[in-house]
């Protein structure tokens, strides 16, 4: 921590952050777009737009000045075009734009109610592949006719709804074309089904895209590979149906297609690897099996034969390369301590750009040769901020339980000094197949800037150890995994002597919300919890969340009629009478990952029972809202959250 400055981050922080995400490289390479998003205390909202940087230097310059969020910057094969997703225009869903890229204003070419996202230009530049909703209730315009009944919504679907989007059960994402100069776009797919991610084959004559169009799509998590004519027709199926498929890509030669997927169908935990497949179909050969890890959307090295793509490994992030025709192993390209995301490379495939990201610092725009060497950073948008505010480096601990290698994180708090005892945080990942690591995490510089030491762990059931280490959760919730969190806790108390065990408090969202209220059923260890976006009733969760009828058969190999007592077993709600810590119990009433009944039920069973307890609901957010909320309601979480623990922790005393 440095030594110069003594302002700590507080929550407002987060509206000061200039927070980067999808870097595109041009096709010559020279220069870089990305997003810019901050957020707005005073209007309640997120402003998003696109900026480039000259890969030779020079300062970042907004290139977009859209009034809420602009999203997806892609070049055209030429450079002369950025094509762009705004929300420019009021009462106007997301539309999409071009714009020169020597300036000039943006034409709009579509002006679809459902608006548009994804896009991606054919290889001659053009036209403009994208997604966009076909069918669904659409609000009427007329404001009489608003006022009158919706009409009912008829359900015959098990994936009829989804966590941020509402009920989806009657519009689907499908493919669209649009040239150039404008038009009418064509729409290229259609059906009672969900099209994703199009991408153009060479000749620019076919789209490939992901999609699940097989009979028992509403009960398994498969989806396949599938090309169309990029003028629309029937789509052809080009893998064999045995997992869940994602991020296709044509070779440069058009012959065959990458993509990322697994073998196993309706199963958790498996590694994500890279296939390739003839466009005419037949078995798929991998290219990553010599990696014990799941891999990340890869991106093609322009017109070469190689394939960048980020992995999860023990906390970070790290970029790796493979060729196509499966010649080379695997290899690392871009490492070290931090993460490493969101890869793009130009055309002659010779340099990657991409988002870095550790502990102390919020993600930035990097570039490197193909190969990880010449590492250069392009943009410090956070350098006068990070200059300001006093953040905490974590210390690493490395232990071991039951046979496996772990890793626990601890930061020192704000003001820290040798010789005294802190209140401490303990902090559990959602999940569980997510990690903690090498990354800038806003909350954990928050608790550290009030004076908490933070503790975080990546117990069994994380990402980035292997598939067997994944899986071990699987059937185990509450089992392994809190005995791994625990022994973190008790490796940070022995090696730490700053960290007061009088003084401590757990925390932790979604999956981590439901360890949360499992640890406070099965301790008094510690003084204040809070347990946020939680699974508490594993048996009601099955029939209410948006994935709960396919996450939880996969998470925990049973189905509620066939084994009702583990799932009870399993429940946090089962244990609510052995609850005597103070519990925070923060949901979103939108929330349909985890429905907010969730937080209700425990709730309802501490407070009958007279337990120290108190519910924060949130109005109009969701499972995101920690994430992606709206920026007072975030700054509000942060306030309900700090207030409790300094209720029992007391972090200023000594």
């Amino acid at each position: 921590m440095s030594s110069e400055v003594s302002r700590p981050m507080r929550p407002e922080d987060i509206t000061r952050i200039r927070w980067i995400s999808d870097p595109r490289i041009s096709p010559d390479g020279r220069r870089v777009a990305f997003l810019v998003t901050t957020l707005s205390q005073a209007k309640d909202e997120y402003l998003s737009n696109v900026w480039i940087v000259d890969v030779e230097g020079g300062a970042p310059r907004q290139f977009t000045a859209g009034p809420k969020r602009d999203r997806y910057p892609r070049w055209s094969p030429d450079g002369r075009w950025l094509a762009f997703v705004s929300e420019r225009e009021p009462k106007k869903k997301a539309q999409l734009y071009v714009m020169p890229t020597s300036g000039g204003e943006a034409t709009r070419l579509t002006d679809l109610k459902a608006g548009v996202s994804a896009p991606a230009w054919s290889p001659d530049g053009t036209r403009i592949a994208f997604l966009s909703n076909v069918g669904g209730w659409q609000e009427p315009d007329d404001e009489e006719e608003k006022a009158r009944s919706k009409p009912a919504r008829v359900i015959s679907t098990l994936k009829h709804k989804y966590n941020g989007e509402g009920f989806v059960h009657d519009r689907h994402p499908h493919v669209f074309v649009v040239p150039l100069t404008g038009g009418e776009p064509v729409q290229v797919t259609d059906g009672d089904f969900s099209d994703g991610e199009p991408s153009w084959s060479p000749d620019g004559g076919s789209i490939t895209f992901a999609s699940a169009r097989h009979e028992q799509r509403d009960r398994d998590n498969v989806r396949d590979v599938w090309i169309v004519a990029a003028s629309g027709g029937a789509p052809r199926r080009v893998t064999d149906g045995a997992g869940p498929c994602d991020s296709p890509s044509f070779a440069p030669d058009g012959r065959t297609l990458t993509y990322v997927g697994n073998r196993f169908v309706n199963e958790a935990g498996r590694n994500d690897r890279l296939f390739v497949v003839s466009v005419e179909g037949g078995a798929a050969a991998c290219l990553t099996d010599a990696l014990d890890r799941s891999i990340g959307a890869p991106v093609r090295a322009g017109n070469t034969d190689w394939l960048i793509f980020p992995i999860d490994d023990h906390g970070n992030v790290s970029l790796y390369r493979v060729r196509r025709d499966g010649a080379e192993p695997p290899r690392e390209v871009v490492s070290v301590a931090r993460q490493c995301t969101e890869p793009s490379v130009s055309a002659d495939g010779e340099l990657i750009a991409y988002v870095a990201t550790d502990p102390v610092s919020p993600g930035e725009v990097f570039v490197c040769r193909a190969d990880g060497s010449g590492e250069r950073q392009l943009t410090d948008l956070n350098g006068e901020w990070k200059a300001a505010t006093a953040l905490s480096r974590p210390e690493h601990l490395s232990y071991r339980r039951d046979g496996l290698d772990l890793d626990c994180w601890v930061m020192k708090p704000f003001g820290y000094k040798a010789g005294r005892r802190y209140p401490a945080l303990l902090n559990v990942h959602g999940g569980p197949m997510s990690s903690y690591g090498n990354r800038f995490f806003d909350e954990f510089q928050v608790y550290a800037g009030a004076g908490y030491a933070v503790i975080y762990t990546n117990p069994r059931g994380s990402q980035g150890y292997g598939e067997a280490f994944t899986r071990a959760v699987v059937g185990d919730w509450g089992g392994g995994d809190y005995l791994d969190v625990m022994a973190g806790l008790e490796e940070a108390l022995r090696r730490c002597d700053f960290v007061d065990p009088e003084r401590l408090g757990v925390m932790g969202g979604s999956y981590g919300g439901f360890m949360t209220s499992w640890i406070v059923g099965h301790t008094g260890r510690f003084r204040a919890a809070c347990s946020e976006r939680a699974v508490n009733n594993l048996y009601s969760f099955f029939g209410t969340s948006d994935i709960g009828p396919s996450f939880a058969r996969a998470q925990t190999g049973h189905l509620p009629w066939t084994n009702r007592q583990w799932y009870v077993e399993r429940s946090p709600l089962t244990y609510a009478e052995n609850v005597s810590t103070p519990l925070l119990i923060i949901h979103s009433e939108d929330d349909l990952r985890c429905p907010i009944e969730q937080g209700e039920q425990l709730f309802a069973a501490l407070k009958a029972q007279g337990k120290e307890t108190m519910l924060v609901r949130f109005p109009d957010e969701n499972h995101e809202l920690s994430r992606s909320g709206r920026p007072r309601h975030r700054l509000e979480r942060f306030r309900f959250i700090l207030e409790w623990f300094e209720r029992y922790l007391r972090p200023g005393a000594a």
